[in-house]
């Protein structure tokens, strides 16, 4: 039986959903797991999104709270608002609660990816505060460090990510995630995928 990961996310402005597209790559490279991407439930009212200059949604399927317990390992992604997960995110884990009485998520792996306006913005704080929502379902948090090797050492450009997991800037909205940006994203994937794999362990017959 395939090692599922799905790799969740929100994404007002395609910046989050093209490093999620990249991470299903990643994990999906690695043999004998099955990568899908799901998208969260949007919160805001058409005409509100309109306003604000949001691009229609992709085809990605809209997960459900149960849909979660049917994964062996999850990378979960969003843009940052204040340095925290965007509230369409917390909606979703908030709905979570059958999940947590029963802990059927407990014990399995999670990483985190992300976007923020500026190299202030949230690069580190954003994951590390959505680190609480795992630790309350009992997952386990898998950071990438600094597997990434010389790529997280990259300095003459701008590069978003950190030890945390992948992650872009968007700035003013029109930048878009760089190639060392979208690299660093498969590694995360096929990063995560490994581990979950391993945890998960042999098919017992």
């Amino acid at each position: 039986m395939a090692t599922k990961v799905y790799i969740v996310y929100y994404s007002m402005y395609g910046h989050v959903e093209k490093l999620a597209q990249e991470i299903r790559k990643g994990a999906a490279s690695v043999d004998g797991v099955e990568a899908i991407l799901w998208q969260v439930p949007e919160t805001l009212q058409e005409d509100v999104l309109s306003k604000m200059s949001a691009p229609s949604k992709s085809d990605a399927p809209i997960i459900t709270p149960n849909d979660l317990a049917e994964a062996d390992g999850f990378v979960f992604g969003f843009p940052t608002r204040f340095g925290m997960m965007a509230a369409q995110f917390k909606a979703f884990l908030d709905a979570t609660g059958g999940l947590w009485r029963t802990q059927q998520l407990a014990g399995k792996p999670a990483g985190i990816f992300y976007s923020t306006g500026s190299q202030g913005g949230g690069q580190e704080t954003t994951a590390l505060t959505a680190i609480t929502q795992l630790v309350h379902h009992g997952m386990i948090f898998v950071p990438i460090g600094y597997t990434f090797g010389a790529g997280m050492f990259e300095m003459e450009n701008v590069k978003g990510g950190s030890p945390y997991g992948a992650g872009t800037f968007a700035g003013d909205g029109s930048r878009q995630p760089t190639e060392l940006e979208l690299e660093q994203a498969f590694h995360q994937g096929k990063y995560i995928a490994a581990i979950t794999k391993k945890l998960k362990g042999p098919a017992v017959a």
